[in-house]
This record gives C-alpha cells, sequence and structure tokens, in this order.
C-alpha cells in the first residue's frame, strides 16, 4: 500500500490566536483559511512538508454532534485533554528556546523520559496538547 498521513485536525477556539501559535512560535505556514469569525477552517504545516498538514477546525460546526457533547468538548478544550499532537526535531532544546521566546504556554520543558524519549510540551491557544520530542 502507499498510505501517507496527509492531514490531522485540531480543534481551535480562537482563529487569531491559534493562526499566531502555529504560524508565529512553531513557524508553520498557513496554507487555507475560509469562513468567517470563529467559524473558520484554518490548514497549516511546516514549510518544508507541502504534503503534510494540520487542520484547525471549530469544534461546535460538526452538525452530528449533541449539545451536551459540544458542552463535553468545550470543558474537555478547556482543560486540555481534547486534542493532542506530537511533532519532532532534531534540535529539541533550540527548537524548545524559540518557541518559548514566544510567549506559549509552557508544558514541560525539555526532559529525557525514562522510557526513552527526550521531549517537552505546550498548550496551543484552544489547550491542545503540542508535544516536540527530539529525532535521534
Amino acid at each position: 500500500m502507499d498510505i501517507t498521513i496527509h492531514t490531522t485536525a485540531l480543534p481551535h477556539e480562537d482563529p487569531d490566536a491559534s493562526v499566531a501559535f502555529y504560524r508565529d512560535s512553531l513557524g508553520f505556514e498557513v496554507r487555507s483559511d475560509v469562513g468567517e469569525g470563529k467559524m473558520r477552517w484554518i490548514t497549516v504545516g511546516p514549510v518544508d512538508q507541502p504534503g503534510t498538514s494540520i487542520l484547525l477546525a471549530p469544534p461546535a460546526a460538526d452538525p452530528g454532534i449533541t449539545e451536551d457533547e459540544r458542552r463535553t468538548i468545550q470543558e474537555m478544550m478547556a482543560k486540555g485533554t481534547y486534542g493532542w499532537i506530537l511533532l519532532a526535531t532534531r534540535n529539541l532544546d533550540e527548537t524548545f528556546e524559540k518557541v518559548q521566546a514566544t510567549d506559549a504556554e509552557v508544558v514541560q520543558e525539555p526532559v529525557d523520559q525514562p522510557y526513552g524519549i527526550r521531549d517537552c510540551a505546550f498548550r496551543d491557544p484552544a489547550g491542545n496538547l503540542v508535544r516536540i520530542q527530539e529525532l535521534r
């Protein structure tokens, strides 16, 4: 089979703040931005990886969920337990310093994990956990 990861989705509550985090803090490019107000679908991704993207989407836009489910999603987003993504870099310390310098919310400074990974973590403006691990 010839299958690749094309796009993954994360929720957003504030599209402008999310764009600023992924573009300005992580250095991703904005590939598309459609919709209006808070109902915007924004595609971002690494400049040198045009085939891999993150879709930042408004969770309230899904017509298939109930009001109770919407409330649960909003509660989970507020706690930072709804969405997360794992990214990787060759130089974790340098990447951490650059992202931290943008006033991104630090969850964990770079650390060697007992399971063999060295990583750090941030929260994006929607509360999504963004873990960055070092490639070895």
